[in-house]
């Protein structure tokens, strides 16, 4: 394992047992948390992407003002719906993000999730255009992302603009080098696994994913990983692609671990379905003491395959404690699992 980073979905409530009781708050403790797991030499900070709920949603301005206030810390998202993004504006949004952070930003999207609206989209001024599926539709925006990314000219300049141009046809403007080799598709299925694969674009790989063969889930989804390899090495491409994993794991270290989590983690996956004909399997979740952990986590085929670990951590128990889950893992779990 080469890299450890943190997954945040930035859940907020006005609960009163809620450390984020606002939107501010999520957004506030969000950029807190990035700079601590920094401090902590963590390698990411990752935060999930969810429109109509009491979550995160707008990245850039997050990602921004995290590659402000941090120097080496990889920032990204898991995952950016598709199917809501204007691939051009987003394009501007997330090359001027990546300058802030002097290109640290590691951009995760995706056809998205089950929402908390139907069809939140449409909202957004999106539709499918005929014969076309909302997954195709997020895959067509993803494309057009992907090559306005490259930085070539386009957009034919106006004779007589307000300002000098330089010559030839016009891209889009902030530009970040090497940004384009820094997305990364979020795949619930092989298919789409390999589809990312053959164009380019790095894998991230969740808690769930499609039922495909009835295995264990961390089984099914080191299979994945290594077709979408194989699949990668077939489309020619010369760079080594990244994949990443997230897992929800606690180390007890301490009275308040053993009091959050001290009846140990989900020990079984478990089967759902995400919409009427998607049978999806979800991953377990770890708990454990140190060394348990370790025994555990070696076990975890998908985990070895991975060059990336997300640790999904529960935000709404503020930055102080985040900080501490994240520390025990570091140093506690994760050199014996082969980092750094």
């Amino acid at each position: 394992m080469k890299k450890i980073g943190f997954l945040s979905f930035g859940h907020w409530s006005p609960s009163p047992q809620s450390g984020t009781r606002s939107a501010g708050d999520a957004l506030l403790q969000s950029i807190d948390l990035a700079v601590a797991a920094e401090e902590l030499g963590a390698d990411g900070a990752y935060f999930r992407v969810h429109h109509f709920a009491r979550q995160l949603a707008a990245p850039f301005p997050l990602l921004a003002a995290i590659g402000a206030k941090t120097k080496k810390i990889e920032i990204g998202t898991g995952v950016i719906d598709m199917r809501y993004e204007n691939p051009l504006y987003m394009a501007e949004d997330a090359g001027a993000a990546d300058l802030i952070a002097e290109g640290r930003l590691q951009l995760g999207i995706s056809r998205g999730s089950p929402e908390q609206v139907i069809d939140g989209w449409r909202y957004f001024g999106y539709q499918p255009g005929e014969g076309e599926s909302e997954a195709d539709m997020a895959r067509r925006n993803t494309e057009i992302l992907l090559e306005v990314l490259k930085g070539n000219g386009f957009a034919q300049p106006n004779p007589r603009p307000m300002f000098p141009n330089p010559p030839g046809m016009l891209r889009l403007e902030p530009f970040s080098e090497g940004l384009r080799e820094r997305i990364w598709w979020g795949a619930g299925s092989n298919a789409t696994a390999q589809w990312a694969a053959k164009l380019g674009m790095n894998l991230q790989s969740s808690t769930l994913k499609d039922d495909e063969t009835g295995e264990a889930f961390h089984i099914q989804q080191a299979k994945q990983i290594r077709a979408y390899r194989e699949a990668w090495k077939e489309a020619g491409h010369t760079r080594t692609p990244r994949v990443s994993v997230s897992r929800s794991i606690f180390a007890l270290v301490d009275d308040r671990d053993r009091a959050y989590f001290g009846n140990g983690g989900k020990e079984d996956d478990s089967i759902g379905f995400l919409d009427e004909k998607t049978r999806a399997i979800f991953g377990r979740s770890y708990a454990g003491e140190p060394d348990k952990l370790v025994e555990e986590l070696k076990k975890d085929e998908a985990i070895a395959e991975a060059d990336t670990l997300l640790l999904t951590v529960p935000n709404q128990l503020g930055v102080e404690y985040n900080a501490h889950v994240i520390e025990a893992i570091l140093k506690h779990v994760a050199p014996a699992m082969g980092w750094r």
